[in-house]
């Protein structure tokens, strides 16, 4: 039978600090309020009035104690405040290599997509050791990404992508939870974390049966729904340029300045005249309706995978994409220039 547990499992390496600091607090805030209570009733039976006509004794004020019961406070609480604060930025600041999943939460599940190309349900296989980021968005209602055994929780929120990152640092079954009410069936949007071995998530990886990268995906999507029409890689077509697109600021019509985000450009796809860039008529139709999040996901990470153009500074052929990084690429294979795994040359 287990143990009774103060606290959940710790299985990241945020966890450690968040313990220490929770527990901080209980500490310095059981220890303000027993004071307080201590104190409040012994000066209730030691000053009560006795008699109708008795005078209380005049108490002139103390400035060493009035200094000390306003200093020492401000000492603890900033104290508390400044660890908090540093243990809220880790978490808000990914590292630069951390491996990147898309999570698109729906009335009643979460939706997990690899860089790789690989897809799940309620699930979530994450290696031990390495960080982790979700890069998360809902199809409906407000959700929230819960697992206690990593101090983590995120909401995810309809038309807004939101992160959160962590790392395993055991391997394990964790909990995966909702934490925010979201319809009928909110108690059963729950699944599983498993955090495995590095070589055992390779060969997870490997046996994905994934048809190609995420990236590619978005490609096939692109030419699909006749993108490239007006985004032309060669030239500048009616549309922006698509080529080194994600992270860099984009100058609006109205004279403001926005950076080009996953958020961004999920608005654009869907809201094309939302934020009309300057310099371009407002002709994109509007896409809302006919791609699912999965779908807007995928276009996502292919336009994220469009770096700048190579050599001469002449952007390359449609749909290729040099400077692929090694999460987005498929497992086997010989490196490709194009997304979608086709050998140089082949188009």
């Amino acid at each position: 039978m287990n143990s009774l547990r103060l606290l959940a499992e710790s299985a990241s390496t945020f966890a450690t600090e968040w313990n220490w600091l929770f527990w901080m607090l209980v500490a310095v805030c059981g220890a303000v309020a027993t004071g307080i209570a201590v104190l409040l009733i012994y000066w209730t039976i030691r000053y009560h009035r006795r008699r109708a006509d008795e005078l209380p004794e005049q108490i002139e004020g103390n400035i060493k104690i009035e200094a000390a019961w306003t200093v020492i406070p401000l000492i603890l609480f900033l104290g508390m405040f400044g660890w908090g604060a540093k243990l809220y930025f880790e978490i808000e600041r990914p590292p630069a290599n951390a491996r990147t999943v898309y999570v698109v939460a729906k009335q009643w599940m979460w939706k997990a997509q690899y860089a790789t190309g690989q897809r799940e349900i309620n699930t979530l296989h994450v290696p031990v050791g390495e960080p982790v980021q979700l890069l998360m968005i809902s199809q409906d209602v407000i959700h929230s990404f819960f697992v206690p055994a990593f101090r983590i929780k995120q909401d995810v929120l309809p038309r807004r992508y939101t992160a959160i990152w962590f790392q395993a640092t055991k391997p394990g079954m964790y909990h995966l939870f909702c934490a925010e009410y979201c319809g009928t069936k909110h108690s059963g949007m729950i699944g599983w974390v498993y955090a495995m071995q590095p070589h055992e998530f390779q060969l997870w990886l490997e046996q994905g049966g994934a048809e190609g990268s995420l990236a590619s995906t978005g490609e096939k999507i692109f030419h699909q729904f006749g993108c490239a029409n007006c985004h032309h890689f060669d030239t500048q077509g009616r549309c922006p340029m698509l080529r080194d697109l994600y992270g860099r600021p984009v100058q609006l019509m109205n004279g403001q300045t926005i950076l080009a985000d996953e958020t961004y450009i999920h608005e654009k796809i869907l809201h094309p005249r939302a934020q009309l860039i300057q310099g371009f008529d407002p002709i994109m139709p509007s896409f809302d309706g006919q791609l699912t999040e999965e779908q807007l996901v995928a276009l996502i990470a292919y336009i994220k995978a469009l770096g700048p153009p190579p050599g001469t500074g002449q952007p390359s052929a449609p749909g290729t994409a040099p400077q692929i990084p090694e999460y987005e690429k498929g497992i086997t294979g010989p490196r490709s220039t194009s997304i979608s795994g086709s050998k140089p040359g082949a188009r």
